[in-house]
């Protein structure tokens, strides 16, 4: 585990603070966690999603990847779920990724297109994992709302091409290696079964991590250190700031 955590620690500007973690770890915080927890999942998917549709399939393609994510965003926004239905259902016949066709007008488009489909894949399967956990335990999902940790980051990216895009890209390599280290932070104060699930997710993450920065370094085709640290302290600034919200991503609880 300290060999794959080790890129991650030396990303990222600063460790998990002790308080989050101690927040984390009380059984009153279990459920708020689980849920934002399969929001994460759902987000992260639906990010990949819409950078694909921006910069890496063609237009016939669009309506296909909304077909691949009409039965989450269906369970998540409805109010009338049925999380044994959901979880019961075929959903590898929903996989239409085979199907995609790369923009060959973009140079980068089968790249983005290879790595952002199978991460799609990955958090859609994490979603459900999360929410078997959840429906197991007899938690029910619920919606509550984000935190403001990705738009806090989102807020910074320039407005012009390829710019946009590699900052994207920046900002997506910084929420997975947050994720992966507070995966790796919290699993030693879970349950059996949670720490086991946490841990298992941690090489996904951190091929997550690796594969938003190796796109992000590819399409610069420069060296994009300086871009890197900017977003680094923001980051750091949000993790290190204190934060009225319990979120997976928030900051120091203020209580």
């Amino acid at each position: 585990m300290q060999q794959l955590l080790a890129p991650i620690h030396d990303f990222l500007g600063c460790e998990t603070p002790d308080l989050w973690v101690e927040k984390a770890k009380q059984p009153s915080q279990l459920i708020p966690l689980l849920i934002d927890h399969c929001n994460c999942e759902l987000k992260a998917a639906q990010t990949a999603i819409l950078m694909l549709r921006k910069y890496a399939i063609d237009k016939n393609s669009a309506h296909l990847l909304k077909a691949w994510a009409k039965p989450y965003e269906d369970f998540v926004y409805q109010q009338d779920r049925d999380a044994h239905a959901f979880l019961a259902r075929d959903s590898k016949k929903n996989d239409i990724t085979s199907e995609l066709v790369a923009n060959e007008q973009l140079a980068y488009s089968a790249d983005v297109m290879s790595k952002m489909v199978r991460l799609i894949k990955e958090e859609f399967h994490h979603f459900e994992q999360v929410l078997q956990i959840m429906t197991a335990r007899g938690i029910d999902y619920s919606n509550i709302r984000a935190g403001g940790y990705a738009r806090q980051l989102i807020i910074h990216v320039r407005t012009h091409e390829p710019l946009t895009i590699i900052d994207k890209l920046v900002i997506g390599a910084f929420i997975e290696a947050r994720s992966c280290e507070r995966f790796a932070k919290i699993a030693p104060h879970l349950d059996d079964e949670l720490a086991k699930f946490y841990t298992s997710l941690l090489r996904s993450e951190a091929r997550h991590f690796q594969d938003y920065l190796a796109l992000a370094q590819d399409i610069a085709g420069v060296d994009i250190s300086e871009r890197i640290d900017y977003f680094r302290q923001i980051e750091k600034r949000l993790i290190l700031a204190e934060d009225s919200e319990f979120r997976f991503h928030s900051g120091v609880p203020s209580q």
